[in-house]
C-alpha cells in the first residue's frame, strides 16, 4: 500500500519517527507522501523524505494562506528542485475554520495551481465546506487532465461524481471511512468504485477506528483499507492493488524509481 497523505516529518512524531516508519514498513506501507503546509513545513518534509527513502510535496495549507509570501511560484522554485517532490500541496478551501480570509485562501490556491500547471506537476487538495467554491476555481484554473487528489474526502456521492467527472481527480480515502455516521461518505465509494481513489492517512490525525483517540501513524491504514473493502464487497488485497496503482500513476512513482 501507499499512503497518499501523511505528514509523517510532523513535530507529533520527532520521539520516534524511526520505529514508526518501520511499523509502517512492517504494516505492508511501502512507501508514502509527506505533504507539506507552508514554506518551512514543506522543507521538512524534504528532509523526512530524503532521510526515508519516501516523497514530498511543497505546498500552503489554506489555514497559512495569510501568511504565504507574494510570489508563491519564486518561493517554491529552490524546494521544487529536490527529487523526492512529487507533488504541490496541500493547497485548497477550508470555508470550516476560517482561519484566513476567503480571498487569501482563493489567492493562494490560484497561484498553486499556476505553478503545478507550470511545472507539470500533480496537485493535492484540500477542501472542507467548500466544495461548490472549489470547483467554480477549478472550472477556471485548472487545465484539462491535470492530475490531482482531493485529499480526506468527506462529501457526498455528488462531489465524488463532480470531482470525476469535470476533472478526473482521485479521491483520498482516511480513516474517517471507520466512523460512525458516515453514510454519505460509504455511499459516495460506492457510487464511484475504486478506479479514483487512493488510501491515507493524514497522519498524525484521523486515526481509525480501532485506533481512535490516539495518533494517527501509517501502520494503521490497513484499518482503512478493510473498511473500503467491506463498504464495495471487494477483498482488502484488491483495494491495496488497485490504491497502489493509482497513487503511483498520479505521482508518476515508477517514473521516478526507473530515472532514480
Amino acid at each position: 500500500m501507499i499512503d497518499s497523505h501523511a505528514h509523517v516529518h510532523d513535530a507529533a512524531f520527532d520521539a520516534d519517527r524511526d520505529a514508526v516508519v518501520e511499523r509502517a514498513h512492517e504494516a505492508g506501507v511501502t512507501t508514502m507522501v509527506s505533504v507539506g503546509c507552508d514554506l518551512e513545513d514543506s522543507r521538512r518534509a524534504i528532509a523526512a523524505a530524503q532521510r526515508y527513502g519516501i516523497y514530498a510535496s511543497v505546498g500552503i495549507h489554506p489555514h497559512e494562506a495569510k501568511n504565504a509570501p507574494d510570489d508563491i511560484a519564486s518561493a517554491f522554485a529552490p524546494l521544487l528542485e529536490e527529487d523526492t517532490v512529487v507533488a504541490i500541496g496541500e493547497a485548497g478551501l477550508d470555508f470550516y475554520y476560517d482561519h484566513s480570509p476567503h480571498d487569501a485562501q482563493e489567492r493562494v490556491l490560484r497561484a498553486q495551481i499556476a505553478v503545478a500547471r507550470e511545472r507539470k506537476l500533480p496537485l493535492i487538495f484540500h477542501v472542507r465546506d467548500a466544495h461548490e467554491r472549489m470547483r467554480e476555481i477549478l472550472h477556471e484554473e485548472l487545465a484539462v487532465g491535470m492530475p490531482g487528489v482531493v485529499h480526506c474526502f468527506t462529501g457526498d456521492g455528488v462531489d465524488a461524481q463532480a470531482y470525476i467527472e469535470e476533472f478526473g481527480l482521485y479521491l483520498g480515502i482516511g480513516g474517517v471511512l471507520t466512523f460512525k455516521n458516515v453514510g454519505g461518505l460509504r455511499g459516495a465509494v460506492k457510487a464511484i468504485g475504486t478506479e479514483h481513489l487512493l488510501l491515507e492517512t493524514d497522519c498524525p490525525y484521523l486515526a481509525p477506528i480501532p485506533m481512535r483517540g490516539i495518533r494517527n501513524e501509517p501502520a494503521f491504514m490497513k484499518y482503512t483499507a478493510e473498511a473500503l473493502a467491506q463498504a464495495l464487497g471487494v477483498p482488502p488485497s484488491v483495494i491495496s492493488e488497485i490504491t497502489t496503482r493509482n497513487a503511483e500513476a498520479l505521482f508518476r512513482l515508477r517514473q521516478i524509481s526507473l530515472s532514480s
